[in-house]
Formats: C-alpha cells, structure tokens, sequence
C-alpha cells in the first residue's frame, strides 16, 4: 500500500482537471434584446436562462427602446454603461442599436472562450411575417449570425402574454442547443401568442399582421409637419403562414436564413444579357 499516497494524489489531480474543464465548457449565452436593458422581460429569461446547468450569461442589450430598428448600426462613437443591480453587474447597456450590442459584445466582452449562443428578446410584440424585416429584436439575432454565432429570437404577444411561460420555453430551445449541438446556417425566430396555447407549429414567413394606414397630423408650423403613424392588426390569410398559426393560438418557430438572395432569378437575371454603358 505504500503507493497509496500516490494513488489518492493522481486520482484528486484527475478530479481537479475533470471540474476544471466542466467549468471551461460551460455553454456561454450573449443575451441581448431591442426593448432595452431596462425590459423585464429581458430580466426574466435572464433569469430563467442562469437557472440551466452549465450555462453562462451576458447580457448586452441597448440602453432604451430600439423596437423596429431591423439590424441597422449607428455611427462609429459608441457609449456603454455598465448596469448594476443588488450589488451585481447585470449587463452592459449600449447606447445604439441591437445589433451593435451584439456587435459590441462579441468584439469586446466575449473574451477567449466566445460565445456559443445569442438569444434576442423576450420582445414585446410578435414578429411573425413580413414584420420581422423590421424587427430589432430578430436583427440582433441576425447580427449574431453575421458574428458566427447561433442565434435565438423570443418574441410574444405585447398583452397578456405570459412572460414565465415564454422563458421556460426560450430555456427548453437553450438546453437542446447545448445539448445536441446548433443547427449550422439557421437563426431561429420564436413567437409566442397570450392565452391558452394550442401546442408548437414550425412555419415559414407570411402574411403581414400590421398595416400602416394613416398617417394623423399632430402639429403644423411654415414648412414642417408631424405626423402620428396609424397602424392596424389584420388576421393572416394563408394557413401555411407563421402568423396564420400565431394567430390561431400556437407557438411558432420560423427558420431563417441570412442570405437573402433569390437564387432562382439568378439566371433570369443573366438572361438579360446587360452590358456596360458607355
């Protein structure tokens, strides 16, 4: 027994360098919205998502409301607070838009380890449709993408929605991500409607829930006007569409993809036979 010593010593290192590279693995989450740092709802799956085993979050999120602002950026000078709340960092709050808090994050704070997931929201307000062209919520997910980074949106319905519910269901996707792995190319667009839900659909963009159609006039002066936009909710029409299922009472996940390009016109296009003018 006189290697016993020895024996305990190499299998407590084995121990140690076991936890050590548990810890080094852990799943680290970017999480980020278009509502601003001060939404509860980004709170809330915060909240949910540091509950998972093994799993890391950051927040980086925009210090107010950017809702519609697609994944536009600002100009080069960028100002961050540092958000603290009970006496604990909570995030970084960036003064631009969501994709640069994306943008920011992934350059700035991501460190050696980077990221393995950003998740966007939980947005107050679906995205379903042709209105997640203007979403910030699904831009900051796209942005994560353009990072190299899977990329998650949340959205639900902006009343009634129950928010707990909708981050248990962000923290579900979270765990198969860290479980099984990311699917390669794919942003993932999540809505969840309020009320009693009918169960879980996957659909691909549809319809246009919202209408703009009026612009009211607020205030006239010599040459400047200001208008206040007017905008209605309309049920979706093609029962193969996100927002059809949305609207009927399902969650809905949407696959995107980044590349926008219409491959089929490709040699429509060619065909045109355009040539320099001179």
């Amino acid at each position: 027994m006189k290697n016993l010593p020895s024996l305990l010593f190499g299998l407590l290192s084995c121990v140690f360098v076991f936890s050590s590279a548990a810890d080094a693995q852990s799943y680290r989450v970017l999480l980020s919205n278009d509502d601003g740092i001060e939404s509860p709802q980004l709170a809330a799956l915060k909240q949910a998502l540091e509950s998972l085993p093994g799993v890391e979050v950051l927040v980086s999120a925009p210090h107010e409301n950017q809702s519609g602002a697609g994944q536009a950026t600002g100009p080069d000078r960028l100002i961050v607070d540092r958000v603290y709340r009970d006496g604990s960092l909570f995030g970084y709050a960036v003064h631009g838009e969501p994709a640069e808090a994306v943008r920011f994050a992934t350059v700035m704070l991501a460190g050696d380890e980077g990221f393995d997931l950003v998740v966007s929201g939980i947005n107050q307000g679906a995205n379903v449709g042709n209105v997640s062209h203007h979403s910030g919520t699904v831009g900051a997910a796209f942005e994560g993408h353009y990072q190299g980074i899977p990329s998650i949106a949340i959205s639900q319905e902006a009343r009634g929605a129950d928010t707990e519910r909708s981050a248990r269901f962000a923290a579900v996707l979270v765990q198969r991500y860290q479980r099984e792995g990311a699917p390669p190319g794919m942003i993932l667009s999540v809505n969840i409607p309020a009320g009693e839900l009918k169960g879980v659909r996957v659909r691909p963009m549809g319809d246009a829930y919202l209408k703009t159609v009026d612009y009211e006039i607020r205030e006239e002066s010599e040459n400047t006007t200001t208008y206040q936009r007017r905008r209605i909710r309309q049920r979706g029409t093609d029962p193969s569409s996100d927002t059809f299922s949305y609207q009927e009472g399902y969650i809905v996940l949407t696959p995107l993809k980044f590349d926008w390009t219409d491959h089929e016109a490709i040699g429509e296009v060619t065909a045109w036979g355009l040539r320099l003018v001179d």
